[in-house]
């Protein structure tokens, strides 16, 4: 019977993730772009969108310097099914449904329960965290999977054969070739699973060193690129806290108004305003809002409307934690110490709490509510009541999740993902043959990647005519390609011959004549096309 649940679990997560996968979320992100982009140029020339051959450490795309896990990945789906929408996000739902399965399998170790590893793995198929990331192309959640991996193969090393640290090894380098918030996380669980497993790992102290040097070898290029050049430290750079001056100001005002004393350098000294920032920042990935409420406010990474867990999740989770020290779980300080080591990372950053750079979190919070609600059924005298209760509690909360996610999030946001592009190079394809250039707006984002998406532009052809600009901070921008010719200022001036401008509505020159609009779902206009003899 518990077989047949946990095939039930796999088949819901599966349609779950992948029903209309190439539709809802209702466009490609640029990131999610560049990635297909990227996978579809390696499949047909074996080199990047710059023409670098087989990148092993990044990709450079926009400037932010892509790991190359997710990019790989990407090239077989794209080979099956065409460069589309549901190629690209393929891995993301593809991992996803194989963090499901992990889970169950993990929990399963943990607490050597068959009922909990089923309730922990069904928390996660139907997890709006885990399911956001999943129906995306979101390295993190590819990552998500080979770091889970790692850390459920290091306990069959710990329980089992010496032999799997070779694989949890492997498991935990993907993961920090496939997304640099990985990079923060892995050493820190790495220091959870060695304190965990310590006695395992000095009975094999001979075994373990040799994994770690050879791992060392393997993570020295990333490592050297990430920590010893400007575009490595690039994205770091851009969002860190610690290249705030406030803390600095700050320090320095307080100081002011103590007319520099030696106990006032002391104690407003600028690392404590450091401190002090980045303890904010730590403690906000554990707000209730975040959690329980409205979820991350970036409306790529949450739908607005449900938490990255579910309400019923806060009494779940509480009576988890409570059942994990007063039945003295085995690995209560292994779960316990994920939790709370996987915010070290995102704390570094202004903004948070951040729900993709956190992922790495999942599926803790499963397993606890799963062993607190196993727990919270062992205490109810009328257990059928209980289990309706739980049943129908649940229930309402996922469909009122997917009603929300498949009905409103799409047609409300569907300007965060960039919708309209797509349509845009549509009609595009019907006119490229009637005119000399083509004039796009940059307003919606990065838009020389969608023509190269859609209209599968020959790699090779790109490079030979592309204008790419490279600012002093590294990043990318393609000023124009073959007939194109992206900005967001006019360019009527400076362009001869007849014109397709694909541009915001009201930017349409006076005498141009008018061909088509671009609507979102809500029927507004976001992209006005025409064309200038």
């Amino acid at each position: 019977m518990k077989k047949y649940l946990l095939l039930a679990i796999i088949l819901l997560a599966i349609i779950l993730r992948f029903w209309q996968l190439g539709k809802n979320p209702p466009s490609l992100y640029w990131d999610e772009v560049s990635l297909g982009y990227n996978a579809y140029s390696i499949l047909t020339t074996a080199h990047d969108e710059h023409g670098k051959f087989l990148p092993l450490i990044n990709f450079a795309a926009f400037g932010d310097y892509k790991p190359p896990g997710y990019i790989y990945a990407a090239v077989a789906p794209i080979a099956l099914f065409d460069l589309s929408e549901f190629a690209v996000r393929f891995p993301s739902a593809f991992f996803g449904v194989l963090t499901v399965v992990l889970t169950y399998f993990l929990a399963k170790k943990l607490f050597e329960n068959e009922n909990v590893a089923l309730l922990a793995s069904l928390f996660l198929a139907i997890s709006p965290w885990h399911l956001q990331f999943s129906r995306a192309a979101f390295e993190g959640n590819m990552a998500l999977f080979f770091s889970t991996l790692g850390i459920y193969l290091f306990l069959k090393f710990a329980t089992d054969k010496p032999y799997y640290i070779f694989l949890s090894a492997a498991s935990f380098l993907i993961a920090l070739y496939t997304f640099t918030g990985q990079r923060l996380f892995v050493p820190f669980i790495l220091l959870i699973l060695l304190i965990q497993f310590r006695k395992k790992v000095l009975a094999n102290i001979k075994l373990v060193v040799v994994t770690a040097v050879a791992s060392s070898i393997i993570f020295w290029p990333l490592f050297k690129f990430a920590t010893f050049t400007i575009e490595g430290r690039l994205r770091f750079n851009e969002v860190t806290i610690f290249k705030d001056l406030a803390p600095i100001d700050d320090s320095i005002r307080f100081r002011q108004t103590d007319n520099f004393s030696p106990l006032s350098n002391i104690i407003h000294n600028r690392r404590f305003f450091f401190a002090h920032q980045y303890l904010i920042h730590y403690f906000d990935s554990f707000s209730p809002s975040f959690l329980f409420s409205n979820g991350d406010v970036n409306p790529r990474l949450s739908i607005q409307t449900v938490g990255e867990l579910y309400y019923y999740d806060l009494i779940l989770v509480v009576a988890g934690i409570y059942f994990l020290f007063y039945t003295k779980s085995k690995y209560r300080f292994l779960i316990i110490g994920w939790l709370l080591v996987s915010p070290l990372g995102p704390a570094t950053a202004r903004e948070t709490p951040h729900a993709l750079r956190m992922i790495h979190i999942l599926p803790t919070y499963q397993l606890i509510a799963a062993f607190g609600l196993y727990n919270l059924y062992g205490l109810f005298k009328f257990k059928k009541l209980f289990v309706t209760f739980s049943f129908l509690i649940l229930t309402f909360s996922f469909l009122y999740y997917l009603h929300m996610y498949y009905v409103h999030y799409p047609r409300q946001y569907a300007s965060q993902w960039q919708y309209g592009y797509r349509q845009a190079v549509k009609i595009t394809k019907n006119h490229y043959n009637l005119v000399d250039n083509i004039i796009v707006t940059s307003q919606l984002g990065r838009p020389y990647v969608y023509f190269l998406f859609y209209m599968k532009y020959d790699p090779i052809k790109y490079w030979n005519n592309a204008k790419i600009i490279k600012d002093q901070f590294f990043f990318f921008d393609v000023a124009s390609f073959d007939k194109f010719h992206f900005s967001n200022a006019p360019l009527d001036e400076k362009i001869e011959g007849k014109k397709l401008y694909i541009v915001a509505p009201g930017q349409l020159p006076k005498n141009a004549q008018d061909i088509e609009e671009v609507r979102d779902p809500n029927g507004q206009t976001v992209l006005e096309i025409g064309t200038v003899n």
